[in-house]
């Protein structure tokens, strides 16, 4: 008995940008989700006080946005059970009122918009607009009145707040070569009567701080996630850019890479504060990448008051309102599921439709370990008995990390025998600064090391059959595995989704948010072009360590399809075995239910050829190559 491709797909992804509104009758509970069978859109899902459930956005619309082409925070509840979302297909903001259709608020052209978030007080919202790589942060009218830019400043922005005197407006910025987890600033502006902002002061971050997150506290400070101490911890910062304080003085991350604007990582729970003069307490995810909390701070006295219960991770999304938070939590045995806790009581209801899941003896024990400094997370095989094969699976991003969750994908490879391992490598978030910048200039290096670390030390505690390891990941992920390909002599093949395979050409080709990211990866163009010749894979298939299955979505704006179709090339140029598939209306990642099927049906083909057992559940796959 086996887990079928079907079953992942029905439960692929998870919901995000979840958002808690008190009613008279008590608290709502708002988030969107993925809808594999749906063409892949994302719909937003209402969840009445009395547990009722109702799409909110009918067939056909889907909260998205290509802001930095990975998007962002798509959509708001409205008063009254409307809505304001971005829609994919045309990028514009709408309005959507109970029982009408949706009416655009923004006008056609090139513009995109992200980050979306409610001003209180205002009939507005605001956003971030993306239009030819130039970002200003926005008001749109929500009566459909002329779009307001409130600030131009740095080349990205995030985070719009206005404070609660309404006289200052704060948001998050930052230039190349930085990403926003190298270094980005807090900025504070007096808003004037005009809507629109005046000359910025910068409270809190620079080129070596990155800055995440922030909220106001009052009209003078406002609550921050910085990592100027190392870690993502939460400060108190002045509006005037004062001396600031950590109320979180701990070894654990309370944000994270912000990959698309729009996450949180605490909110303020208004109205629960019962001492004179004490403040609202924060509702904050916190830990490493191996277990995230969800816990009560109280900004006085730093103390931490843990809500979460069993859950062993807490996603980058979190709201409060009612004397409730609500957010996405998951452990090894349950998948993303939105949870309402009640955090007087510490109650969890689960409130996001239950997903199918397989037979519990069906899914892998996992366990989180160190195997000579690098951070992994074993999933064992199902029976497995002495050395078995194990597949390397690599995060993307790099900037990024896997959580210790339940994980269909990599549940149908166990169910089959395959010994699966995650890899938190250097570079990975969770662990803190020091860590993350393990991988600077080192990308291509230090990642495959620690990939071929974890193999050589599964075969060491007996789990692995040294012959018999691949690798494989996306996107950067992707990328690493090409490169332990050709760099290394550990891993019997791999299999690469959506994968860099040449750094310099994908500089030229690739967005603008990651158009300098690898200067510091690996290093600024043309100083270091030497660099990126050694490292690319495209230069070295010739060296490959064995055969390499592509997988690659023809809409992919992020990485060209061309990446993977040279490097096969190479591939077959050198003798060398491949095989390469490609998915029309398919972006970076997959999101529809025939595609995920398809690519995971290819992959255990793959992984049959590689290690020699039969998969007759599955369409045979050729290599090219192969006589």
């Amino acid at each position: 008995m086996s887990i079928r491709p079907i079953d992942v797909a029905r439960t692929d992804g998870g919901p995000q940008w979840v958002e808690a509104v008190a009613t008279p009758a008590g608290v709502e509970v708002w988030w969107d989700e993925p809808r594999p069978g749906e063409g892949g859109r994302r719909c937003v899902v209402r969840r009445l006080p009395d547990g009722a459930h109702a799409d909110v956005l009918p067939q056909g619309w889907n909260a998205r946005n290509r802001v930095v082409e990975y998007g962002g925070r798509s959509w708001r509840p409205l008063p009254g059970g409307g809505l304001v979302f971005t829609n994919w297909a045309d990028q514009r903001v709408y309005r959507l009122d109970g029982g009408g259709e949706p009416v655009a608020l923004t006008p056609e052209g090139p513009s995109r918009y992200a980050d979306l978030w409610l001003p209180p007080g205002r009939d507005e919202v605001w956003a971030v607009r993306e239009t030819d790589d130039v970002r200003d942060l926005v008001a749109v009218p929500l009566d459909g009145g002329p779009v307001r830019a409130i600030v131009k400043a740095q080349h990205f922005l995030m985070n719009p707040r206005i404070s609660p005197d309404g006289g200052f407006v704060a948001w998050i910025g930052w230039d190349h070569p930085n990403m926003p987890w190298d270094g980005t600033e807090l900025c504070v502006a007096p808003l004037g009567p005009d809507g629109t902002a005046g000359p910025h002061r910068v409270v809190a971050g620079g080129p070596e701080e990155s800055v995440v997150q922030a909220e106001w506290r009052d009209e003078d400070t406002l609550y921050a996630v910085t990592d100027v101490t190392g870690w993502w911890n939460i400060h108190l910062v002045g509006r005037d850019g004062g001396q600031t304080r950590n109320l979180t003085p701990l070894p654990q991350e309370f944000g994270d890479a912000p990959w698309k604007p729009g996450a949180s990582w605490f909110a303020i729970a208004t109205g629960a504060a019962d001492r004179p003069g004490a403040h609202d307490p924060l509702v904050v995810v916190h830990g490493t990448a191996d277990r995230r909390f969800l816990s009560v701070l109280d900004p006085g006295t730093g103390e931490l008051r843990d809500v979460g219960g069993d859950a062993t991770y807490w996603a980058s999304t979190v709201s409060a309102a009612g004397g409730k938070a609500a957010a996405v939590a998951a452990t090894p045995y349950t998948p993303l599921e939105v949870t309402l806790v009640d955090l007087d009581g510490g109650g969890r209801t689960v409130v996001s439709t239950p997903k199918p899941l397989p037979d519990r003896a069906l899914l892998p024990d996992p366990e989180a370990v160190t195997i000579e400094g690098v951070h992994a997370h074993l999933y064992p095989p199902a029976g497995a008995e002495g050395p078995t094969p194990y597949v390397i699976f690599v995060h993307g991003g790099p900037t990024g990390s896997r959580p210790l969750v339940l994980d269909l994908e990599i549940a149908y490879f166990t169910s089959r025998g395959l010994g699966v391992a995650e890899v938190n490598y250097g570079g990975s978030t969770g662990y803190g600064r020091a860590y993350r910048e393990r991988l600077r200039t080192a990308w291509g290096v230090v990642d495959v090391q620690d990939c071929a670390k974890v193999a050589r030390g599964l075969v060491e505690r007996g789990l692995a059959d040294a012959a018999k390891i691949a690798i494989r990941g996306g996107s950067a992920g992707g990328w690493t595995t090409v490169a332990a390909l050709v760099h290394s002599d550990v891993f019997a093949g791999g299999v690469a989704h959506y994968a860099i395979t040449d750094p310099e050409s994908w500089v030229a080709e690739t967005h603008d948010f990651e158009s300098r990211y690898l200067d510091g990866l690996i290093g600024p163009l043309p100083e270091t072009r030497q660099r990126y010749a050694d490292r690319s894979p495209l230069l070295h298939a010739a060296q490959a360590s064995g055969p390499c299955l592509m997988l690659h979505g023809l809409e992919d704006a992020i990485v060209d399809v061309g990446q993977a179709r040279r490097f096969v090339a190479e591939l077959d140029r050198h003798g060398k075995e491949w095989a390469l598939l490609t998915f029309p209306g398919e972006q970076h990642g997959w999101r529809r239910e025939e595609t995920i099927v398809a690519v995971l049906e290819a992959e255990l083909a793959f992984y049959g050829l590689l290690f020699g057992f039969d998969t007759p559940e599955v369409p045979p796959l050729k290599l090219e190559g192969r006589a």
